[in-house]
């Protein structure tokens, strides 16, 4: 089982996301994704999203709130917990991304880019302010073939 961290930095009226389309053999690639990555040995979730966010762009997290959690299983590939993430307070100066463009997506405009049918289920309950929610993805291939919400 793999254990990863997303985060969807929030600056308002946008999200800080990620176009994969720097890494050979991406499974992400021409995806919006937010950002995040796996986990180090020993590390909390909490301090994986802070790590992960600072090494992708460069920002400080000065604080954050886990959102929920994402099941996800997909023919071919290890199964992977993820934790997700939002913030609105964070310093520092955007970087270059070694896996990717970054750039703020309006929050009006997310729907309308190029992502993995399973994120649009759980950015929508970020959106909506719903409470933590556990949600299972499953995939073959590129198809979203089955999906399951829950919500505390």
């Amino acid at each position: 089982m793999k254990l990863t961290t997303i985060c969807y930095i929030d600056n308002g009226d946008s999200y800080l996301m990620l176009l994969r389309n720097k890494k050979k053999n991406d499974i992400n690639e021409g995806k919006w994704l937010g950002i995040g990555g796996k986990f180090e040995t020993g590390e909390t979730p909490e301090e994986c999203v802070c790590r992960e966010v600072k090494e992708e762009t460069g920002l400080t997290l000065d604080d954050y709130t886990m959102r929920g959690v994402i099941t996800f299983s997909s023919a071919g590939y290890e199964d992977e917990y993820i934790y997700v993430f939002s913030s609105d307070s964070f310093h520092g100066e955007l970087t270059d991304c070694d896996e990717g463009e970054l750039k703020w997506i309006r929050k009006s405009d997310l729907m309308d880019i190029n992502l993995w049918e399973g994120d649009k289920i759980f950015l929508k309950l970020l959106l909506e302010g719903s409470p933590f929610f556990s949600v299972k993805l499953s995939y073959r291939g590129d198809e979203l073939i089955h999906s399951s919400v829950r919500t505390y």
